[in-house]
Parts: C-alpha cells; structure tokens; sequence
C-alpha cells in the first residue's frame, strides 16, 4: 500500500518535509492554480461551442453547476481525506479494493491519452488556419499533423521530465496563453458590440438535439479536469492549506472563461459561420477587422500553440503520478515506481504516456478520413475519461460529499449515452460504432488482464 504523507505538524517549520516516495514539493498556490486552470480550460471547446450558438453560454453555466461544482467538491474531500500520491488511483484503491483502483486508473489514463493526439491536431489545425490562407492548406495534411503532433506532444512531456521546477513554466505560461486569447476575443467583441452590435442573435435558451449529443459531452468534459490536482497531491507545499481555495477558484474561472469566450465568439461571428476547427482562426480574423490589426492573428495562433503545450505538460505531467503510485503498490512493473535520481520525476511513467498516446495516434488514422478518425479520438476520450468518474462520485459519497456524488454521477452517465451517438459526419455508422465498442471493451478488458497478471 502506499504510505500516507507525515501529518502536518502545529510547530512552524522553515521547509516542508519531500514526500517518502522521492517526489518534491515545488507547486506552490499559484502554480497550483495555473496548473488546474490550464488543465481545464482549453480553446478547442471554443468554437464547437459557438458554432451551436449563444444557448451554449446557458450551457456551460448549467455544466459549470451541475458537473463543475460536484467534482470540485469530491475532489477537495478525496484529497483531505487521502492525502497521498496518485489521486483517483489512490481514492479507488483504499475505497473499492486494489482491482477497481487499478482498473479506474487504466481507463482514465488511457483515455487521457486518446486526449493527446486529439488535442495536439486541434491545436496544430487551428494555428495553421489562423497564420492565413498561406498556412491553411496544412491543416488538411496528414504528413504535417501527425509529425507535429508528435513533437508536441514529446517537447510538452520533455519538458516536465526535467522535473516540476522547469516543467511547471510549461503550465504557467499555458495559462496565461489561454488568459490572454480570451482578453483578446472578449475586448474586441466588446467593441464590436458598442459600434454593430452582435453578429448573431443572442438567445440563451438551449434546445435539446440528439443529433447533436456528442457535442454536449464535450462541453461537459471541458469542465472536467480539476481531478489532476488530487494526482500531484504528494508535490503540493502545504496542500492542507492551499488545495481548497484553489480548487474553488480554478472551478469557477474556468466556468466564465468558457462562457465569456463562448460568447465573445457569437458577437464576433454569425454562429452558424464558425467551424468547429477553423474557429480560433475565424475569430481572429474578426479581431483583426474589429481591431484593424490583421498581423494579431500570429499572435493568436502562438498563443493557442502555447496553451496547448501548457496542457500537455499539465496533464502528462499528473498522469505519471497513477502508474507511479500502481509501481509503489507492485500492480505494475517496479520500473514505473522509480523516480530519476537528478530530476526527481517518474520519468518511466512519463515516456510510457508518451509512446501510448503516438501510438494512438498513428492506429487511429486507419481507414477513415481526418474528420472522422478525429471525431473517434475524441469518442474514445470521453469514454474513458467519464467512466472513471463513477467510482470517483462513489468514493465521494462514501467521504459524506453525497449531494455533489449524486449529482455528478448521473451528469455522467448522460455524457457516456451522448458520447455513442455519431455526428453528422459519419457516414459509416456500424464501422463507426463498432470501432467505439471495440476500443471501449480494449480499455476495459486489457486493464483487467494486466491486474490480473500483476495479482498472481
């Protein structure tokens, strides 16, 4: 089992003591904050947002409540109550037994690394739209998205395997990237507003659409994320006293960042003209007229690119702490419970995200166009990224957070109903499907046989 942290002592002392495992303290409150903000708050939500209109704004407000303030209210008990290394590995473990413990973990992990490729091709997409229609013709390049979503995602990982002292920067300056995008949209569609009013009718009364179902998944899933604190538990200084507030505070700046970006976006643009991809780079044409500065759609792109980086490195980062804490319990092989003598990371860890995620990556291209192996990608991720939630809401139940665990479980599994259902863009529905279910069962049945495997 994994050792518990020493409990905090009343006598005031100069330096906190560094974990047993090896792991350092260097996320101090504002780290803290930066790293959950740029987790959770990520501009490819954006567009597909606006694209369905001004209701979305409603929307996310509704998600922020009924799936935002659950999980920070889970997540702040979980930590209190298990203040250790390995966050929803470690809650399941000491709740529901070392099997549900590793079998949350492996689904989580593995659908955060569908997270990656899909991720990195919207990044990469969206900022060669936005650098102009010389660049654009890249977006549509197979070649150009998955080499560079390769080294995207290695340079991000690169760069919080050096440890958290470097790597935190990546997370900060993410952050502040993704800050910076949203002043932008909101101050020009503020100006926009005052001279013509908006581009698009602005009613906020969301309609229901099972059409458009997956899409609601997502913005679900944007407000997920604030989980990855309870990972970096171990490397938190003086988590005891810092956790809360900014869980509460990252909760809710990611709430108005999405609705206010949301509806920056609908001023800017009629809705119906915003591509899901293409978006940002929309908007930043628009900024560009509204602002007559054409050269701030560079500025634009660095900043999505920066943001992207920055959640790379957050989520890699927080992801190594699982299969870390599985190694310490002996569930995986002992290498993945090292820690590098210099840079005091699970570095083990992190490169093994890595060659999963590339290699998901390039088997996701099989057989199916751009589009569509993008929109599976994102299936798979909110699959494995709801299903873990289930035993998350249990453990928070069982902590005496009963009202947050009721409600955030059944926003769940709603979102993993709406998740199954194809978009307009899929013409093969059973080849479509059948590659959801096989994923899904593949996720599922391979954390088993390696529980099993390591339980014998």
């Amino acid at each position: 089992m994994l050792r518990d942290h020493p409990a905090p002592t009343r006598v005031a002392i100069a330096v906190e003591p560094e974990p047993k495992a090896g792991l350092r303290r260097e996320l101090g409150v504002r780290d803290l904050a930066f790293f959950g903000f740029v987790c959770m708050a990520s501009p490819r939500w954006i567009p597909a947002a606006a694209h369905a209109g001004p209701a979305s704004v409603t929307v996310w407000l509704i998600a922020g409540l009924f799936l935002g303030v659950p999980l920070a209210s889970s997540v702040s008990a979980l930590m209190a109550k298990y203040p250790e290394a390995g966050g929803l590995y470690a809650w399941t473990r000491n709740d529901f037994g070392p099997a549900h413990g590793f079998i949350s973990f492996w689904l989580y992990w593995i659908g955060m690394a569908f997270w990656f490729p899909s991720a990195a091709i919207f990044f990469l997409s969206s900022a060669a739209y936005t650098l102009g229609p010389s660049y654009a013709y890249l977006a549509d390049s197979r070649a150009f998205l998955i080499g560079g979503s390769l080294a995207a995602i290695w340079i991000a990982l690169g760069s919080n395997l050096v440890g958290l002292k470097t790597g935190k920067w990546t997370e900060n300056g993410g952050a502040l990237a993704v800050v910076a995008l949203a002043a932008i949209l909101i101050a020009a569609a503020a100006i926009r507003w005052g001279h013509q009013g908006p581009a698009t009718p602005l009613n906020f009364v969301p309609k229901l659409d099972w059409r458009t179902a997956a899409f609601w998944a997502a913005i679900a899933y944007g407000m997920t994320g604030i989980e990855v604190l309870g990972m970096m538990n171990a490397e938190i200084r003086s988590p005891q006293r810092r956790v809360k507030s900014a869980i509460w505070v990252t909760t809710s700046s990611v709430a108005v960042f999405y609705a206010t970006a949301t509806l920056a976006l609908v001023v800017l643009l009629p809705a119906r003209m915003i591509s899901d991809v293409r978006g940002i780079a929309q908007g930043g044409d628009a900024v560009g007229r509204v602002l007559a500065a054409p050269w701030i759609s560079a500025i634009i792109a660095l900043l999505v690119v920066i943001s992207g980086f920055g959640a790379f490195g957050g989520f890699g980062t927080a992801l190594s702490r699982m299969p870390f804490a599985a190694g310490i319990d002996h569930l995986l092989p002992d290498a993945f419970a090292r820690i590098h003598p210099r840079w005091h990371t699970p570095h083990i860890a992190i490169v093994t995200l890595g060659i999963v995620s590339s290699s998901l990556l390039l088997l996701s291209q099989l057989g199916d166009t751009m589009q569509v192996a993008y929109q599976e990608l994102v299936s798979l991720m909110l699959i494995g990224g709801f299903l873990p939630y289930i035993y998350m809401f249990f453990s928070a139940w069982k902590a005496g957070r009963k009202g947050a665990a009721a409600a955030g479980l059944a926003v769940t599994l709603v979102c993993l109903l709406c998740s199954v259902i194809p978009t307009a863009d899929v013409r093969q529905v059973w080849w479509y499907e059948g590659k959801l279910a096989a994923g899904a069962a593949a996720m599922v049945g391979s954390g088993w046989l390696l529980y099993r495997k390591a339980a014998l």
